[in-house]
């Protein structure tokens, strides 16, 4: 997994920039508009990678790569870098919302877990940039009226769970509030999702498990078990079961293979929650079935998914 995080995060091409174009002179090459994150094919891949190269050197797991990785990491995540990427961020406000800003608080998040010589130096190269993220938040959860339940990376719950998580790493109250009143509004009085419905063949997130991780973040033992009980009370076999993955080379396709290992994520938190319940024993026997069928995927020799999947691969077997 490290090496090839470090492969992704210094390939520039080939790239999907997600830029909107203002005029000509936006135009630019990845490198320039992102001289942190331009690399591991679009902006958001890119983030996560570094999030995974500093939770293996968090957690030791770096090997024989460990000194590739660190060196890796800090030729990207310089000050001067950063500060073009919080520019960036405060000058498209909608760039990257909220998936990507999910990420880029994931990965400060894991720096300041972190006991490396260099992650104190990298956070607060970084910092700037989370402040654009926490500010581009507030704003948007001021004028969100409707939350968004798709498997992509608009989804909300997927974006609020890492938010909320910063928010209480940081002891930051205001935000953290906001972001739960925002959540319980949109998803606390949900009954009976359509479970059934899912996957859809580009998904790599699972609308009905995202939003149950998420509420397991705001609700304690009992009420999330009620909870549960009345959104999802009886978890179809399409959930249950890991989505087949036709094409890896697809992009598009390789999603499922990532909705494989955030399902596993997922199954094993509510299974956390759920803690004695009789449920958490099919949450597990989920989460294990999901991660077995999706280990080729991590590997493949396809770019397609290995640009970003290893990152969801390793929130399932190390969160």
């Amino acid at each position: 997994m490290a090496r090839l995080a470090i492969h992704n995060i210094g390939r520039e091409y080939p790239n999907a920039p997600g830029h909107l174009l203002r005029s000509a002179d936006d135009l630019r090459t990845p490198r320039a508009l992102h001289p942190a994150f331009f690399g591991s094919y679009d902006w958001h891949s890119s983030v996560h990678q570094h999030w995974l190269l500093v939770r293996l050197l968090r957690l030791g797991l770096a090997g024989p790569e460990t000194d590739a990785a660190r060196s890796a990491l800090g030729a990207t995540l310089t000050p001067e870098n950063l500060e073009v990427e919080a520019a960036h961020l405060r000058g498209r406000p909608s760039f990257e919302r909220t998936y990507g800003w999910a990420w880029l608080l994931e990965l400060a998040d894991e720096l300041a877990a972190s006991a490396d010589a260099d992650a104190a130096a990298w956070l607060a190269a970084l910092a700037p940039a989370v402040d654009a993220v926490r500010e581009l938040w507030m704003a948007h959860l001021a004028r969100a009226t409707y939350p968004i339940r798709a498997g992509t990376h608009a989804n909300s719950a997927f974006g609020l769970a890492f938010a909320i998580d910063h928010a209480r790493a940081a002891d930051d109250a205001p935000f953290a509030q906001a972001l739960a009143e925002r959540a319980h509004a949109w998803f606390t009085p949900d009954r009976d999702y359509p479970g059934h419905l899912e996957p859809g063949d580009d998904d790599f997130l699972s609308g009905a498990l995202m939003e149950a991780q998420l509420m397991a973040r705001l609700l304690d033992g009992a009420a999330f078990g009620e909870w549960f009980a009345a959104f999802l009370p009886d978890p179809p076999a399409s959930i249950l079961e890991p989505a087949i993955v036709a094409d890896r080379s697809d992009p598009k396709g390789a999603h499922l293979d990532g909705l494989n290992w955030s399902r596993a994520w997922c199954w094993k938190r509510i299974a956390s929650a759920l803690a004695d319940d009789e449920r958490s024993a099919t949450c597990r026997r989920a989460a294990a079935a999901h991660v077995e069928a999706a280990r080729p995927s991590l590997f493949s020799g396809e770019y397609a998914a290995e640009h970003w999947v290893s990152s969801f691969a390793l929130l399932a077997l190390t969160d």
